[in-house]
């Protein structure tokens, strides 16, 4: 556990709800002390207490320890709106439809930010009926390779794990996919326009 809920946290939810220590106390079952010290930073509140505070300040438990709120602007559920995370001690990859606090391994992970696919890192989409086959030209070597795909539609987000010694492709189903991602374990995420690249793999022919 790399991190553990503020007074400053605290103070500032209980104020956001309209609540005195006193009334915060109550609904939680301590005394109205407790809440000043847990505010001032003379103490924590004991870990069996962090459901009850969270539900009584209104957010979950882990908004609450990770001393942010997160609300909720996604709530058409758009998937182009999909944040990718990759923890690098187990090499998990993730995806949240929207702004999120997320975790893997203790460690607090940050959203991934895309660059363009070119290089050696160019990413290929072809059509193949109702699939794309999308590949790379890229080592897939323990030290040196693509660790996944994804392809994300308003209505979803497909992601196929890759791994050493294979191939550095896979299908995905056509329908609706704007954008294509590659993850490279060295050098990050990599992204293009399914219909940017599909024009340029046309204009080549």
């Amino acid at each position: 556990m790399d991190r553990y809920v503020t007074g400053a946290m605290i103070k500032r939810l209980r104020e956001s709800a309209g609540m005195t220590q006193l009334q915060l106390a109550e609904r939680i079952d301590v005394g109205d002390k407790a809440v000043s010290r847990w505010e001032c930073g003379r103490g924590y509140p004991d870990v069996t207490l962090l459901e009850p505070l969270a539900a009584a300040l209104g957010v979950s438990v882990v908004e609450l320890m990770a001393g942010t709120d997160v609300r909720n602007a996604n709530r058409s559920s758009n998937m182009l709106r999909s944040r990718l995370y990759v923890c690098p001690v187990c090499g998990n990859a993730l995806h949240a439809m929207g702004e999120a606090v997320v975790s893997c391994c203790g460690i607090s992970l940050p959203p991934l930010e895309a660059d363009a696919a070119e290089g050696e890192h160019a990413i290929k989409v072809e059509v193949v009926e109702d699939e794309l086959y999308v590949s790379l030209e890229h080592p897939m070597d323990k030290g040196h390779h693509v660790s996944f795909l994804a392809a994300v539609s308003p209505d979803r987000v497909q992601l196929v794990k890759l791994y050493p010694e294979g191939d550095a492709a896979a299908r995905f189903r056509r329908a609706g996919v704007r954008d294509v991602f590659a993850y490279c374990n060295r050098h990050g995420l990599f992204q293009v326009a399914c219909a940017k690249s599909l024009q340029r793999r046309h204009a080549g022919r």
